[in-house]
């Protein structure tokens, strides 16, 4: 099945929801960063939550980024996304490693451990709009459910998962569901949403089972009336080139690049989004600086 996300609405559009199946992007994320099986988990539910956030901007070029700065041995998680169904995002310690929890799953909740949430929401303005919660669980869609309740004040129902298949380490399914109540939504509509999520299995059970963001959906909002209103593919994309860090390097000004050079070796430099490496030879340090040398 390939990635992709749906919008839709249910209850006179007093009910919307986003729902995504992602399988090849937590895969490729799995692959660039060489994840633990539970670093994996963390960051494809940040990545499955970013991309239905994202879906919610309105311009092409807002970018949504989830940030969990935790003190837990994962050292933090960050996932960006943006309007196209495009994301990407990385872990501080993709290598580690903790014993199943209690309930004998992936313990993400402790890899997380405590700290803050932190979403921002970079809309052309000056200032991107910042939104942070404390860190309630760690286990991602749990904080993600109380940042909407305490700083969008949205009442939300949020389910993420990632399936690892345990014999090749790899990803199985992946993805999630995020449903929203609107203002003045009637309280018979939410206790009938209430239930339904109650009794739903969970993501991965429905998406391993063959579940589609559609049947997911129309499982827990089809007696509510649920319609699509559209579809996007998605995808782990990162923007990054060597002319791009190119613009890093320069940043950092002469006195660097000048000490770079005295190294007499070459540079390289890594994309901690996508972990892709660009090297700079000793001549293109030298070609950097004379361009900051050149009078204007």
């Amino acid at each position: 099945m390939a990635d992709y996300l749906i919008r839709g609405t249910a209850a006179n559009d007093f009910v919307r929801a986003f729902a995504v199946t992602m399988r090849d992007t937590a895969e490729t994320a799995r692959e660039r960063h060489h994840l633990s099986p539970v670093a994996c988990a963390a960051l494809g539910r940040t990545m499955a939550a970013a991309l239905m956030m994202g879906a919610d901007m309105k311009n092409d070029k807002d970018v949504l980024t989830i940030q969990f700065l935790c003190d837990g041995p994962i050292g933090g998680i960050t996932a960006t996304a943006n309007a196209h169904g495009e994301v990407k995002g990385f872990v501080e310690h993709p290598e580690v490693m903790l014993p199943p929890n209690a309930y004998g799953k992936l313990d993400v909740g402790g890899a997380v451990g405590g700290g803050m949430l932190h979403v921002l929401k970079d809309i052309g303005l000056k200032e991107p709009y910042a939104g942070e919660v404390d860190i309630r669980s760690g286990e991602i869609a749990e904080d993600l459910t109380y940042y909407f309740a305490v700083s969008e004040q949205v009442p939300s129902v949020v389910a993420l998962g990632v399936l690892m298949d345990k014999e090749e380490a790899t990803v199985r399914c992946a993805g999630g569901y995020i449903i929203q109540l609107m203002p003045d939504c009637p309280e018979e509509i939410i206790a009938a949403l209430e239930k339904a999520c109650v009794t739903a299995p969970p993501v991965t059970t429905m998406l391993n089972e063959g579940g589609t963001p559609e049947s997911i959906l129309k499982k827990l909002l089809g007696p509510l009336g649920f319609k699509v209103m559209d579809e996007m593919p998605v995808r782990f994309h990162c923007d990054c080139s060597k002319e791009r860090v190119e613009k890093a390097l320069i940043a950092m000004g002469r006195g660097e690049i000048r000490s770079l050079i005295a190294e007499g070796k070459p540079v390289t430099l890594n994309c901690h989004f996508c972990n892709t490496d660009y090297t700079f030879s000793q001549e293109e340090l030298i070609g950097i600086l004379q361009k900051l040398q050149a009078p204007k």
